[in-house]
């Protein structure tokens, strides 16, 4: 009977060790310092009969394979989820696109857009998760510095039409001197592929008909962007 009520009664965390309570830990140590399931426990803030925060948050992590297959799920999933619903929904997915914003800031405040990695993890957070492809465009200044990001074309599971002549337009529209390009692939494979090439090269002599550089295409997959520059492909 005992240790019956100690299951259902679980200690709570603001019993545990000062050094082992997630929002403690964060504080002294930094959020990086923490696991998926304490990082999580933090956003949920409480647990249910039987079970703290951190319990909650580990049997959300076990239901969906991880926190990015959590934070992908859709409205009525996660609404019914124990330990979320609509509230702590709507204050996950402003959470996410806080991150997004925050990463778009970071780089329209460069000077200059001389990092690839930065490029990459802004790109990356726009359309990893995405289940369509998307086709994107970051338009330059002169100077290389970020006019705007906008998504352009949207197709299916395993492609996307893109006209190189509304690209051209958005960005004589929007004065670009060049652009990144950029488009995901949701099989999670972010090898480019011979269309990929092709689309590349047309892209490029139409935006070089108008004195516009290409500097870059990406192909943003699960955990890994392609840079064709990089590869020696433009």
């Amino acid at each position: 009977m005992g240790d019956k009520n100690i299951k259902n009664n679980p200690m709570a965390i603001s019993q545990w060790p000062e050094h082992e309570r997630p929002r403690e830990k964060l504080l002294q140590r930094g959020p990086a310092s923490l696991s998926d399931a304490e990082l999580l426990a933090i956003f949920i803030r409480t647990g249910v009969p039987g079970k703290t925060a951190v319990d909650v948050a580990r049997g959300l992590l076990a239901r969906y394979g991880g926190l990015r297959e959590l934070l992908a799920a859709g409205p009525e999933e996660l609404c019914e989820a124990p330990g979320l619903g609509e509230a702590k929904y709507v204050q996950l997915q402003a959470s996410l696109e806080m991150g997004r914003r925050f990463l778009a800031e970071k780089l329209k405040r460069e000077v200059t857009l001389g990092s690839t990695r930065e490029t990459k993890e802004f790109l990356q957070a726009q359309l990893r998760d995405r289940m369509n492809e998307v086709f994107g465009v970051l338009f330059l200044d002169n100077r290389h510095r970020v006019l705007t990001f906008e998504e352009l074309f949207q197709g299916t599971l395993n492609g996307t039409a893109v006209y190189p002549r509304e690209i051209v337009k958005r960005a004589l529209r929007l004065n670009a001197a060049a652009v990144i390009l950029v488009h995901n692939h949701p099989s999670g494979v972010a090898e480019p592929s011979r269309a990929d090439e092709l689309l590349t090269n047309r892209l490029k002599e139409a935006l070089t008909l108008v004195d516009i550089q290409l500097l870059d295409h990406l192909v943003v997959g699960d955990g890994e962007t392609v840079s064709f520059s990089e590869r020696g492909l433009i």
